[in-house]
């Protein structure tokens, strides 16, 4: 508990920090007040912006469910990048395990008619291992041939993208009547329910029961990690693979269950995405989710409430560039920088450190990989 703490406590300097130079930024690229001098309006603006960049995220039911919406699939890729960590892997393929999982999540979901409550944890569960099989292809190849992770996930990402593009022109997902690459749409019974469905009439409220299959996602990793013989043995190849090898792990065959198992993880992202917010499939699913979980896995240290934390920061960073924007002249881009900020913070702790002062000592808990071939 006290390491947890602490990791927060620097994630929170580290979005203290973030937002220091993020306001310096918003100062000196005021150009109109820094030629009249009017220093008074240059900070006036870094209040609004700040100040409409929570009041979009938290204030209100309509800023929550958008936050809600944003966290839930970053926070489940989150975990699939946060598992092959712990086990020494670096997945950058959560892009493809999306969209493998939305695929199949989505056939699920038009081909039943009901009843929801099988049909739609059939659909969840079908994401799960459409993505986990997906995911397992650069397992088995890192532990067969010792292929890097790295490259087999990167090029995944691209056959998944161009698979994608042909099955969604194919007549077995393609909408009937549309000549794009767009999938049918799933049946009501599929859907994912809202979470404020019970307030008639309010349509903005889109945040839907997938983030509840996230936290159920988040509590599966925790235990995984802290209850199980396997978890412990995923953390002991990812500390050291050759220590974990002399004490009689299989540490090929870890790493196909790391990669099985954060392919499932992306892989429900992809369905909460395709059963939750949209209702249907497009090129464009995964869009840049599967990158952006890279940074929340960083941010949370890889653990489970820290990727929680991190997924839920950047999905309220998204929800309220979009109304800092809306209120001010600050451009959206302001949000990318900020993420970026907060990234590099929390990778150098002792910056962190030297900028407040901070008298307890800071130890680095970054991520470490195995070498090429490893």
């Amino acid at each position: 508990m006290k390491e947890l703490i602490k990791s927060l406590r620097y994630t929170f300097l580290a979005l203290l920090a973030s937002l220091l130079v993020g306001a310096i930024i918003i100062v000196v690229t005021d150009i109109d007040a820094l030629k009249s001098g009017d220093f008074g309006k240059a900070f006036s603006t870094v209040f609004t912006a700040y100040k409409s960049l929570f009041q979009g995220s938290f204030w209100g039911l309509r800023s929550i469910s958008n936050t809600i919406t944003g966290t839930t699939p970053l926070l489940l890729s989150g975990l699939a990048v946060s598992v092959a960590f712990k086990a020494g892997l670096f997945n950058i393929g959560a892009t493809g395990q999306m969209l493998a999982g939305g695929m199949t999540a989505l056939w699920v979901g038009f081909t039943m008619t009901g009843p929801g409550w099988l049909q739609v944890p059939l659909a969840v569960i079908a994401g799960a291992i459409g993505g986990a099989l997906y995911g397992g292809i650069a397992g088995v190849l890192k532990a067969r041939t010792g292929a890097h992770e790295v490259i087999t996930t990167i090029m995944l990402n691209s056959i998944a993208s161009f698979l994608v593009l042909w099955l969604l022109k194919t007549t077995t997902f393609q909408r009937e009547g549309r000549p794009d690459p767009i999938s049918k749409l799933v049946v009501d019974e599929a859907r994912l329910p809202r979470l404020f469905g019970f307030l008639d009439g309010r349509s903005d409220l889109v945040a839907h029961a997938g983030f509840f299959v996230a936290l159920l996602a988040t509590f599966a990793y925790w235990y995984l990690l802290k209850r199980t013989t396997l978890g412990f043995e995923l953390r002991a190849t990812g500390l050291n693979s050759d220590a974990a090898k002399y004490a009689g792990m299989k540490s090929k065959s870890l790493t196909v269950v790391a990669m099985l198992l954060a392919g499932g993880f992306a892989g429900m992202a992809g369905a909460t995405e395709v059963l939750g917010t949209y209702g249907y499939a497009s090129t464009s699913l995964a869009g840049n989710i599967g990158f952006d979980a890279i940074a929340v896995a960083l941010l949370g240290q890889s653990s489970p409430i820290g990727t929680l934390v991190a997924a839920v920061l950047f999905g309220a960073l998204q929800a309220g560039g979009r109304s800092m924007q809306a209120n001010t002249d600050v451009p959206v881009d302001l949000i990318i920088v900020l993420r970026a900020l907060i990234v590099m913070f929390v990778a150098a702790p002792l910056l962190v450190k030297a900028m407040f002062r901070v008298k307890s000592q800071v130890t680095s808990q970054g991520q470490t990989f195995r070498g090429w071939g490893g």
